[in-house]
């Protein structure tokens, strides 16, 4: 579902972080939103007297998080940075502020189909080699989110075929909206345990990419990625071992070891041009990935 520019310009919005992604959030709604204070808990933030020169109707407020203008605002957007779980964070959600973050805005403001990418490692490995992919392809793509361009800076007037983005576990904890064309978890291992109490917690926001009824594209050699499949989906999983149908993995023909796709040999694993057991896999997922867009088998293994 996508929203109008209406839908924000009778909202107060209230950014928190001044980093790179607050800065895009605040490119995003300096024309949309009725009024924006942003804020960081840092008390010298560098990019401050950018912004103000910038957006002089943006209001910048450092060295904490002043309760009164959370409770002023009608949506919050955290910057991936900034713990939800912070007591001023929770008393404006129990206030019935809404709480969102620049991915779900992304989301909500664009029809294009969304390629999602996370994982504890490789994402940025496969959101670049599918992106190449889908330009070898002729595809018009934009690729960024957590790696390179935030992602409401991609957004343009025209839009591209796909858009093509890594996410982390502290993006997807704020998104709801997010229906992506195809989304790959590629694994999970404990990564950010600062940040959250259990390991479950920490898995519970990388499935959210999994939300809607798109491609599922599923590692199956790690079973807490296996264990998020879902049977009324379509679902390409990628895996070390042989695979069969429509899923990618490896096999062996006269000694040599080959990409493939069921039982069909595509690409000799000594002709990629990454390496390392671990790219492997990410090339495997990347190859999923592109299935899922209708790429062209020939365009992807030339990438």
């Amino acid at each position: 579902m996508t929203f109008s520019m209406d839908n924000l310009s009778n909202k107060n919005c209230l950014i928190i972080g001044l980093g790179k992604t607050g800065l895009s959030c605040a490119r995003f709604l300096a024309d949309r939103a009725m009024g924006i204070v942003m804020m960081d808990t840092r008390e010298n933030v560098s990019l401050a007297a950018d912004i103000q020169n910038e957006y002089p109707q943006i209001l910048v407020k450092t060295g904490g998080l002043d309760q009164d203008w959370l409770l002023k605002a009608d949506m919050i957007i955290l910057s991936p940075g900034v713990d939800p779980r912070l007591p001023e964070i929770v008393m404006a959600r129990e206030a019935g502020i809404e709480i969102v973050g620049d991915i779900e805005l992304f989301a909500r403001y664009t029809d294009a189909p969304v390629v999602a990418i996370t994982g504890s490692n490789g994402k940025s490995t496969v959101t670049t080699l599918l992106a190449l992919m889908a330009q070898v392809s002729g595809k018009n793509i934009r690729a960024g989110g957590n790696l390179g361009t935030p992602a409401l800076d991609l957004l343009a007037e025209i839009a591209p075929d796909f858009y093509i983005l890594e996410l982390s576990s502290f993006q997807l904890e704020t998104v709801r909206s997010l229906n992506a064309f195809a989304a790959a978890v590629l694994n999970i291992s404990p990564d950010h345990m600062d940040r959250y109490d259990s390991l479950g917690e920490y898995v519970q926001a990388k499935e959210t990419i999994y939300n809607g009824d798109g491609v599922m594209v599923i590692n199956r050699d790690d079973s807490t990625v296996l264990g998020m499949t879902q049977a009324d989906r379509n679902v390409i999983g990628f895996s070390l071992q042989p695979s069969a149908g429509v899923d990618f993995g490896l096999i062996e023909r006269d000694g040599i070891v080959f990409l493939a796709e069921g039982d069909e040999p595509l690409l000799a694993v000594e002709q990629l041009k990454i390496v390392g057991s671990h790219n492997l896999a990410n090339a495997l997922a990347a190859l999923a990935l592109g299935s899922a867009m209708a790429l062209p088998m020939s365009s992807m293994l030339s990438a």
